[in-house]
């Protein structure tokens, strides 16, 4: 169980986060806008392409590798495969890792490369694969770092990473660090912004505009709002005034998922990634294990947790009698899409047969598009992923 009173308290709040990992979230919206900007400074409204490519490569460090991936392959609809480039060597350093190039890859592809830093070495060298094999590339990274540098001298796209300039303000202290201490996580919306963009010019989205420029305003809109509903200042019990909707959904989420192993099942593709991200960042920053799948899948990936969950330690005759921590029990958290209800249906009906507590996390009604509706999955996630991660910190 996590300490409900810290996270009514946004003054502790505010003790226990010297690594501003809360302003890191709740400038997702800014991060959006300030991408969007980057992303036509750099020319993409510009683009002129002839046609979809082949394959669509990714590759990069950090979670939002995998995310973009998931997004560009539930906003093709199929149109366009995505491939994640795995990263090998032998450590997981930035500087020891490479990314090999399919041998297939060819002047039909488009690599798509992401990072935080820039400064991989083997994301350089993966540049100058893809060119000698006729690759479209874009790569997203910050201003004058080496990605960037090896983008533009091969005469292709180079997106700057932007970040907020409030999130670093002018002697801002340095933040604390070492054991006990969570990491901030990446600007993973400054990131995804200029490839979704970039899939919206190429067509890989059909006609629907999923991520044109209004639909990408609209999302930079959303994300301040829900970052208000789910900030600090929102209280649990919907204190926050008329539009917390009868709480704040991320602390409700971080109160119910303290103690418990969470088990994020997902209807339909958007779903989908937003639960494997949130599973990632559960585990990576507040160091809590939690398990994605798909329903239908689900029902019978995780079915024996859920009926070893119902066998309580009672049961067990030959059990060590001496006082010992129990193990966290399931919690299943049904992230909602657009899919048919009749698996909703049954996951909900095998919840309850075993006993297992269930929530549902579900884009509100006014979400138009998949972009708003992606926002309303993911916002609630990462600001409860932050407070688990708070409430663990040294000075909570």
């Amino acid at each position: 169980m996590i300490d409900e009173t810290l996270l009514e308290d946004p003054a502790r709040l505010a003790r226990a986060d010297p690594r501003g990992l809360l302003r890191g979230v709740a400038a997702a919206g800014a991060q959006v806008r300030t991408a969007a900007r980057a992303a036509t400074e750099a020319g993409i409204d510009d683009l002129r392409p002839e046609g979809r490519p082949g394959t669509v490569l990714i590759a990069g460090t950090g979670p939002e590798v995998l995310l973009a991936a998931d997004l560009l392959t539930a906003l093709a609809g199929g149109t366009v495969p995505v491939t994640v480039l795995e990263a090998t060597g032998p450590l997981a350093a930035p500087g020891a890792l490479q990314w090999p190039l399919p041998r297939w890859a060819g002047p039909m592809d488009l690599l798509l490369l992401t990072s935080a830093e820039g400064s991989e070495a083997g994301l350089s060298l993966l540049v100058d694969a893809a060119y000698r094999r006729g690759c479209s590339i874009v790569s997203v990274s910050p201003a004058g770092s080496p990605l960037a540098e090896a983008t533009a001298y091969r005469r292709n796209l180079a997106v700057a990473l932007t970040r907020p300039a409030h999130l670093e303000p002018a002697g801002h202290p340095p933040p604390a660090s070492g054991p006990g201490y969570p990491q901030a996580p990446g600007p993973y919306w400054a990131l995804l912004t200029p490839l979704l963009l970039l899939g919206e010019r190429l067509g890989l989205y059909g006609d629907g505009g999923a991520a044109a420029q209004p639909a990408v305003a609209a999302l930079a809109d959303r994300l301040d709002a829900l970052a208000e509903r789910c900030g600090p200042a929102a209280g649990t019990g919907g204190t926050s005034g008329p539009d917390a909707g009868g709480g704040n959904p991320a602390k409700i989420l971080a109160t119910d998922c303290g103690a418990a192993l969470p088990l994020l099942w997902s209807e339909g593709p958007l779903a989908g990634a937003a639960a494997r991200h949130a599973a990632a960042t559960l585990t990576a920053l507040a160091g809590l294990p939690a398990l994605p799948a798909a329903l239908p899948g689900a029902l019978t990936a995780h079915g024996a947790l859920l009926a070893g969950a119902s066998r309580t330690a009672e049961d067990d005759f030959f059990r060590d009698r001496v006082e010992e921590p129990e193990a966290p029990r399931p919690r299943v958290l049904l992230l909602r899409g657009a899919t048919a209800a009749g698996a909703v249906t049954a996951a909900r009906d095998l919840a309850l047969e075993h006993n297992v507590p269930l929530g549902e996390l579900a884009p509100a009604e006014d979400a138009e598009g998949p972009l708003a509706a992606l926002a309303d999955l993911l916002v609630p996630l990462d600001f409860a992923a932050v407070y688990l991660a708070l409430a663990q910190a040294p000075d909570s």
